[in-house]
């Protein structure tokens, strides 16, 4: 009989939000939170209900603002760019530094924001945090190299981001635009995060850092955020649809831009033999239930070895740790070790359901299904935005599963007999982010390598995003616009010497300063 669970003492959602009202008052008001625009705090726009993915519990919802309030917005983001842009760069870095410290100081609230708005697991919620923290800090300390030569571009930049890592994608973006010394406007994800955005854009904004936070639809506030006169770069991390109508629209403007896009990232195995480092490796590939960009949810193998590949991943993913982020035995206990707890919403969670099924329907094979009894959850809480790991074999050509990335703990594996057909499997979604290839010998890598149309490829490990001295970008349509990591995340915010082009992924190749 498995233990009755309850919740982590101090960690309810009304502990944290009560918490959010004394550490910073001037952003959260009784049930809602409010936009950050022309350097004040502003009661409008129309708070949506929201609840939380962990288990159904309401949570601040965006306050979502109409176009013309979004056109104001940016056009007083334009007056704090022309003010903070010749803002010296020692008190620039100084300002930066400081908020850098007061997010630290508040490093469990923002993660236990993280829990209950997005569910991520206590441990990735707080590698979140420090990730943005540790990664501006790098920048602090090598901007005046960076910045030699350079100035901040025109106008504010404007980020667009998915809801996955609020901290180490999007707050890290705003910090690093800022230090370079631009203004920044960012949207609040439709999809979850508000709290923990509009927490740590407080504390930025009382060091001084001009930044702007707003909520809306994407419709509504494209033309504020995208095709605006006034900003000057759009940075948007997000799914391909709306990412292709914010390409269309910067293409058109010939604005600034880098945006980052989904790509289905595939692991090919091939004359390959490693199985334990393999089978060690698979449960990390789950984090976060694989709603990450660098996330591997198809793995592309040779025929003949797909005995032995079955049985270094099968035991691997029976190991998953799933459930809610803060059900405890005894509410003094430390944090649950969870690989993953929900997924984003009970609608994505239908998705992947009804993805699964018909993939099943039309002669996918089913080889791992997790089940709830599995997994660790409050008595009777709500389990509607769950998904149990799932591993199809050959899903049908006519299946999202077989050419989308699903965004959630579902894997796919693809049978090749070629390398022909396992280059052809790996490059299925015009482009991705990462890719890896498991074989033996180094020259067969060095081989096929090139041919895989990913942006990082692993020999036999995974890849990742990157934030500090590693260039990032993509292939295909997983990307356009210019590329960053290290310096280039500098140059991509800032103007060089007339003529330079920037390195990235733009329709022509030709962007210049």
């Amino acid at each position: 009989m498995p233990p009755t669970l309850t919740l982590k003492s101090g960690t309810s959602w009304n502990d944290a939000w009560q918490r959010c009202l004394t550490a910073a008052p001037e952003a959260f008001r009784d049930d809602r939170v409010l936009n950050l625009w022309n350097a004040a705090w502003q009661a409008d726009g129309r708070a949506l209900p929201a609840v939380s993915p962990v288990d159904g519990t309401p949570v601040a919802g965006p306050p979502r603002l109409d176009r013309a309030t979004a056109r104001q917005a940016v056009r007083a983001a334009l007056d704090q760019h022309r003010a903070w842009r010749h803002v010296p760069l020692p008190e620039r870095r100084a300002r930066v530094a400081a908020a850098l410290d007061v997010l630290a100081e508040h490093r469990d609230l923002l993660a236990l924001l993280l829990v209950w708005e997005i569910g991520k697991p206590w441990r990735l919620a707080r590698a979140d945090v420090d990730r943005a923290v540790d990664g501006v800090r790098w920048y602090v300390d090598g901007i005046d190299t960076m910045l030699d030569g350079r100035a901040p571009l025109d106008g504010p930049v404007s980020n667009i981001a998915s809801w996955n890592y609020p901290m180490s994608v999007l707050v890290h973006a705003l910090l690093v635009q800022a230090l370079a010394g631009n203004a920044v406007v960012a949207k609040t994800p439709t999809d979850g995060g508000v709290a923990c955005l509009t927490l740590a854009t407080a504390l930025a904004a009382r060091e001084g850092i001009p930044v702007t936070l707003v909520s809306g639809s994407g419709g509504e506030l494209s033309e504020a955020l995208v095709r605006a006169p006034e900003i000057g770069c759009v940075s948007f991390v997000g799914g391909r649809d709306t990412g292709a109508a914010v390409a269309t629209a910067v293409a058109d403007l010939g604005k600034r831009h880098i945006l980052e896009q989904e790509g289905l990232n595939t692991w090919g195995v091939w004359n390959f033999s490693d199985w334990d480092t393999l089978s060690a490796t698979i449960p990390k590939l789950f984090d976060y239930g694989k709603q990450r960009c660098t996330a591997y949810p198809r793995f592309v193998v040779q025929r003949g070895l797909f005995d032995a590949f079955l049985a270094a991943y099968l035991p691997a993913v029976r190991t998953l740790r799933t459930g809610h982020p803060l059900a405890v035995e005894h509410p003094d206990d430390p944090y649950p070790a969870l690989d993953f707890g929900p997924v984003i919403n009970a609608a994505k969670a239908k998705e992947l359901h009804d993805q699964v099924a018909e993939a099943i329907d039309r002669g996918a094979v089913p080889l791992h299904r997790g089940t709830p009894a599995d997994a660790r959850f409050l008595p009777g809480q709500d389990t509607s935005a769950y998904v149990q790991p799932v591993t199809l074999l050959n899903p049908p050509r006519s299946s999202p599963l077989h050419h989308a990335e699903p965004f959630g703990p579902v894997d796919t594996i693809v049978l090749v007999d070629t390398e022909a057909e396992l280059l052809a499997a790996m490059n299925a979604s015009n482009g991705a982010l990462v890719a890896t290839l498991s074989t033996d010998e180094r020259a067969t890598f060095d081989r096929l390598a090139p041919h895989i149309r990913a942006f990082k490829i692993g020999h036999g490990v995974p890849r990742s995003r990157g934030d500090r001295d590693e260039l990032f970008g993509g292939f295909g349509a997983s990307w356009r616009g210019a590329f960053v990591g290290g310096e280039l995340l500098v140059r991509a915010v800032t103007r060089g010497p007339a003529g330079e082009r920037l390195p990235g992924n733009f329709p022509d190749h030709r962007l210049t300063s």
